[in-house]
């Protein structure tokens, strides 16, 4: 076992968040029960806030960045976890109060992990990552309330371009729906056409303000933006519909009304992939490992080496990357 190994590191300088590379000992890391060694990590929007420093994402310093990981357990002093186990984690506060992905080696709590499903490798699952997880969690959402079904309606995906939008769009056409797409990026149409959409929506046409109650259109959706797209999104939902919403890239307003609640019985499903319990995440990976066109990861994911880290974060931040960034974190 390598003896040191480089980590992203989130410290404070002159009280603002400076991301660098350190490097650190097996003896450096949180003394927690199941050591693994991190095969892959992936880049989100909250891992570009982290480390490009255009959000407070991490809570208490210095903090190893990343939030989600997986790779191989190497020692546990926990029952439950086993040498050479595979696994996955997403989540539970990694990166924001917690050390997370962005290193070689990681200490993390039993409860943290998710037995990673024998239909994906870790490069795989960190394709997925917690973008694409979270996807899961919103298909599974919408299709527990009963909201939708692969007859109905059209269900609506905004912001279909970025890592948790295209894995849905993969999903909902995996499974038979009727997917339409919402980009504002009209060169990534071709790409969302091959992964089972069928229709587009301009992302302008959901950004104006719009009427409190507008023609009904979408049985369901998942929504990543919220702001006006969300409110514009219930507005158009059909009656008895429901919206899933896991995203904020368009602000943390809502201006809406409750009249697509209370006259059309439309429900808002509140999705949350930080702390959803264990049989929410098995669920969830149960279904990405069931219904997800695994070879659709090689149009949605691309690998990229942890040095190149800062520019990466940069250009997530600015909306200029495509899909999943998987990061090697040994490169």
């Amino acid at each position: 076992m390598t003896e040191t190994f480089r980590a992203m590191l989130l410290d404070d300088h002159d009280g603002k968040t400076r991301a660098g590379f350190r490097d650190f000992t097996l003896a450096d890391l949180p003394n927690y029960d199941v050591l693994v060694e991190v095969a892959f990590s992936s880049l989100n929007y909250k891992d570009g806030l982290a480390v490009s420093g255009k959000g407070r994402i991490a809570r208490r310093r210095p903090m190893v960045a990343g939030i989600d990981l997986a790779g191989t357990v190497v020692e546990s002093r926990a029952p439950e976890w086993s040498p050479g186990d595979q696994v996955v984690v997403n989540g539970w506060g990694l990166s924001e109060t917690e050390w997370g992905g962005f290193t070689r080696f990681q200490r993390l709590k039993p409860e943290w992990l998710t037995r990673l499903p024998a239909a994906f490798t870790p490069e795989q699952a960190m394709g997925i990552g917690t973008a694409g997880y979270t996807a899961a969690l919103c298909v599974d959402a919408l299709e527990g309330w009963g909201a939708i079904a692969p007859s109905d309606a059209e269900v609506l995906v905004t912001g279909a371009a970025g890592g948790v939008g295209s894995t849905a769009v993969s999903l909902l056409a995996r499974k038979g729906y009727k997917v339409t797409a919402s980009t504002g990026r009209p060169d990534t149409h071709d790409f969302l056409a091959e992964l089972g959409a069928t229709g587009f929506v301009e992302r302008d046409t959901l950004s104006a303000k719009g009427g409190p109650l507008q023609k009904e259109r979408w049985g369901g959706a998942i929504d990543t933006v919220g702001s006006t797209t969300l409110a514009n999104v219930l507005a158009q939902t059909v009656y008895g519909g429901a919206v899933a919403a896991c995203g904020l890239a368009g602000g943390m307003d809502l201006p809406a009304t409750v009249a697509p609640h209370i006259l059309r019985s439309v429900a808002l499903l509140g999705i949350d992939s930080v702390m959803a319990p264990a049989r929410k995440r098995d669920r969830a990976w149960k279904t990405l490992a069931d219904f997800l066109n695994v070879a659709h990861l090689s149009r949605i994911a691309r690998v990229e080496p942890m040095s190149a880290l800062p520019e990466l974060a940069a250009a997530i931040v600015a909306g200029q990357i495509r899909g999943r960034v998987l990061i090697d974190v040994k490169s």
